[in-house]
């Protein structure tokens, strides 16, 4: 069989449906969390080289904000360190912004270890992921994306089958949110919030869909930081009997439809100085 010399893939955006703080181990958040991948993503591609050395070319929105040491290029090097391999030449093209709380750097590098694997034919996919959950919460679990609960730093991922197909508004302030920013205000803060990830998920399950599925520890860090995500907020809970809310640490917010008509029906009512996208869930 001839070797593959171009792979591309879709390194999917996520939203946390409930995130719930469950206290802290060994200097970590410990969480439970309700996400899904959307129909927003970065497009991957990686061309086989035959000389060793691999390169990482980002294009695209945000593009020019991205460290050169970037997530992309350290799972790039954490690959071919792990499997060896003759290299290759790596483009992003960015669709995903960042600081937003939906998984844009961690989609970029689970985007690059799932093409190199591809292209290499590398089938260990649990040591992909080994590799994956070194470089963010999120990026072993966007390895594979869809419906399903992540626990303890995000590393423990049980699959979920059986859920509904939603659509989403997402308001995209054009302010980001800096993650240990807002978990240090909330940790400042001190509140506590009761778990509602397996309440959640129930619901969903039962066709229940309502504002009580939807939850965020983080939501009132985040607006006491940036209140952009207060003022999208107020959007949500005004265009959706569903409800929704805040996306891992901010600054993104989701209103949930169960019909795609309705989400693009409510985009008009969006913020003008605010991105405003309708996306499915991608199971």
């Amino acid at each position: 069989m001839a070797k593959m010399e171009t792979i591309s893939v879709n390194a999917y955006a996520k939203v946390n449906f409930t995130l719930d703080i469950l206290g802290r181990t060994g200097g970590y958040h410990r969480l439970d969390s309700l996400v899904c991948t959307v129909g927003l993503s970065d497009s991957v591609t990686a061309v086989r080289r035959a000389d060793g050395r691999c390169f990482v070319a980002i294009e695209g929105l945000d593009a020019d904000a991205l460290p050169r040491a970037n997530n992309a290029v350290r799972a790039a090097e954490a690959f071919f360190s792990a499997f060896g391999g003759g290299g290759a030449e790596i483009r992003i093209v960015r669709s995903v912004p960042v600081g937003a709380g939906l998984g844009s750097s961690s989609a970029d590098a689970a985007g690059v270890l799932k093409a190199l694997a591809l292209l290499y034919g590398i089938a260990d996919m649990g040591a992909v992921k080994r590799i994956a959950d070194t470089l963010g919460s999120d990026t072993g679990y966007l390895l594979t994306g869809g419906w399903a609960r992540m626990t303890g730093r995000g590393e423990q991922i049980e699959p979920l089958a059986d859920m509904p197909l939603l659509w989403l508004l997402l308001i995209l302030p054009h302010t980001g949110m800096d993650t240990a920013a807002c978990f240090a205000e909330y940790d400042r803060r001190g509140e506590s919030f009761s778990p509602c990830t397996q309440e959640s998920i129930d619901r969903l399950r039962a066709g229940r869909l309502s504002p009580k599925c939807f939850s965020n520890a983080l939501t009132q860090a985040a607006c006491a930081r940036n209140a952009d995500i207060a003022r999208a907020l107020e959007t949500v809970h005004a265009v959706s009997a569903y409800g929704g809310g805040m996306t891992g640490s901010g600054s993104a917010c989701y209103a949930v439809f169960a019909e795609e008509a309705a989400c693009l029906a409510a985009r008009a009512s969006c913020p003008k100085d605010m991105t405003a996208l309708c996306v499915p869930t991608v199971p």
